[in-house]
């Protein structure tokens, strides 16, 4: 499922107010989290950013999910899996019909795949989007039965929903999409690949599915590790999409939590040094060395994501870094933006995202369930005798 929170090791110059402040600010992140969730159980990308206002994803929405539950709050987790599985119930014809098409001489067209966003009530967009990705639907999966174990939670809520999950991502994950940024939707990307591989994996470990499904998932999960071991790799390290040698600042999911490799191999340390070398610029985390949007800035989320690898990997003086570079970029109100422009690698290009969307995200619940989670890991949520101030 997902590691163990990390024994923490406090910073020898962390003091007892800015631990308190730490603190605070997952109460305060729960608390901006939950009190945007929907009647329904969506957690809004943000509500007040133009481009993504009324609308939820799986992607975004699995992470916070995580977050939320690592918290406690097991009422609001539950009700998010409850909506992603109404969302994925409510269009099984769809699905079966796309299942039939699927190996046919009339395969379903992009437009005619899976949304990657819905609106609160779970309906499709009627807005022009990058639409076509996989990842949200692997989270997905990772995230309800990462809840379900960590909280007992019976899986029979959530299980027709994520029998359609699991046979959508086995008849199309090796199918090109769109990547966790909704880019480039020539490519196959191997954080898409990880994470349909930890949903999967994750399915299959954990028990619910009938042998016939179990048995098209592990095959999927087997046919994924090979083609990421075989052109997903550059220099030891693992790669944005196969064929190249860049990286992504979502490449460590690939390893926490999705296990694609193992945290500590070889191909893990090379991933992670590579991201670290390239995307991280003192603490922040950019997307990739070619990222435009809004001048190509640090994001919160990968931040977190990175910090949360390197705390699996026993680097928990880095890990704690990550996590003070994110609270110093908490707004007064502790609300936490998508991205910041401390570091722009392409500065030119702020301002006219700015006059196409207006100001960046804020608050993005991604950005907030990251925090959860790395504080999590970090000993923050549930506190030892040895981390009290």
């Amino acid at each position: 499922m997902t590691s163990a929170p990390t024994a923490p090791t406090r910073p020898a110059d962390l003091t007892d107010d800015e631990l308190a402040r730490l603190r605070a600010l997952t109460v305060r992140s729960h608390a901006i989290i939950t009190a945007v969730q929907q009647p329904g159980g969506a957690y809004p990308a943000c509500t007040s950013f133009s481009a993504y206002a009324g609308y939820a994803w799986f992607r975004d929405g699995s992470f916070t999910a995580e977050g939320i539950s690592r918290f406690g709050d097991v009422a609001s987790a539950d009700a998010f899996h409850d909506w992603c599985a109404a969302v994925l119930t409510s269009r099984a014809d769809t699905v079966a019909d796309l299942l039939r098409r699927a190996d046919t001489h009339d395969p379903p067209t992009v437009a005619e795949m899976l949304p990657t966003r819905f609106t609160y009530t779970g309906d499709t967009g009627q807005d022009p989007w990058w639409d076509f990705q996989t990842d949200g639907y692997g989270m997905w999966l990772w995230a309800v039965l990462t809840h379900a174990d960590r909280h007992q939670r019976p899986l029979d809520r959530w299980l027709p929903a994520i029998g359609i999950a699991v046979d959508y991502l086995c008849a199309f994950w090796d199918r090109p999409c769109y990547d966790w940024w909704e880019e480039h939707l020539e490519h196959r990307h191997v954080s898409t690949l990880a994470a349909i591989a930890g949903g999967l994996s994750c399915v299959v470990d954990s028990g619910p599915l009938d042998e016939e499904r179990a048995a098209r998932a592990r095959q999927a999960v087997t046919g994924i590790r090979s083609l990421v071991a075989s052109q997903g790799t550059a220099d030891g390290h693992l790669t944005k999409w196969l064929g190249t040698d860049a990286v992504d600042g979502s490449l460590p999911a690939a390893i926490v939590p999705f296990g694609l490799v193992p945290h500590d191999s070889p191909v893990a340390g090379a991933t992670l040094a590579a991201v670290q070398r390239d995307l991280d610029v003192g603490g922040g985390v950019h997307r990739f060395r070619a990222d435009v949007f809004y001048g190509g800035g640090q994001w919160l989320l990968l931040s977190a994501l990175l910090g949360w690898n390197l705390a699996a990997a026993g680097d928990t003086t880095s890990a704690w870094r990550h996590l003070r570079w994110i609270a110093a970029h908490a707004g007064a109100d502790g609300q936490m933006p998508e991205q910041v422009p401390d570091h722009l690698l392409y500065p030119q290009h702020r301002q006219e995202w700015v006059e196409q969307w207006g100001p960046v995200a804020t608050p993005l619940l991604w950005s907030h369930g990251m925090y959860l989670i790395l504080a999590d890991e970090l000993g923050l949520l549930h506190p030892r005798p040895q981390d009290q101030p």
